[in-house]
């Protein structure tokens, strides 16, 4: 698979096989978040592994908005220094370990911990210390269903929608 098929064919996955993650995969995954471009090379994150299933069952039951992350076989929690730019340089660190991920064969989906008592309680589990940020915990596993990320999307906005040519409001037309 190369990059552009992933872009094309990558969903957003909640139900995950049990099996287990192999170490090769887990270190894939953090080299590829590890290895990516951060502003003025601050590289302002730490990547969290979890694989005991109580704990991952734990954080599930702790983070409303994803219940089904007790479900996973792996968990990574992204921590980023308390900085403006963090928060985007992780999301680019990201990006690159869901590539990977869909690329071995495995989802995952962005759980966002917005509510301070849910964030602050799982930070307290994870022993992440108070000036540190906790971003998001992605659940990592392999899909149950073989048949996700036929190319195409659904419920996505035409090209027409969201790109534009010079000016805000000029319709992108490409000459291909």
């Amino acid at each position: 698979m190369n990059v552009n098929d992933a872009v094309l064919t990558r969903l957003t996955v909640r139900e995950y096989k049990p099996d287990a993650v192999q170490d090769d995969v887990v270190h894939r995954l953090l080299e590829a978040g590890r290895l990516s471009p951060s502003s003025q090379n601050l590289q302002p994150w730490h990547f969290i592994v979890i694989r005991d299933a109580a704990t991952i069952k734990q954080l599930g039951e702790m983070a409303t908005q994803g219940p089904f992350l007790g479900d996973a076989p792996l968990a990574i929690a992204v921590v980023t220094d308390d900085t403006p730019r963090a928060p985007l340089d992780a999301g680019r660190a990201i990006q690159q370990m869901e590539l990977v991920a869909w690329e071995e064969g495995m989802g995952t989906c962005f759980i966002g911990i917005r509510d301070a008592d849910q964030n602050a309680a799982i930070k307290e589990v994870l022993g992440i210390p108070a000036h540190l940020v906790l971003l998001t915990i992605l659940p990592f596993g392999y899909r149950k269903s073989a048949n996700m990320g036929k190319f195409g999307r659904r419920n996505r906005r035409n090209m027409a929608e969201v790109a534009h040519s010079e000016r805000f409001g000029n319709t992108y037309t490409p000459s291909i």
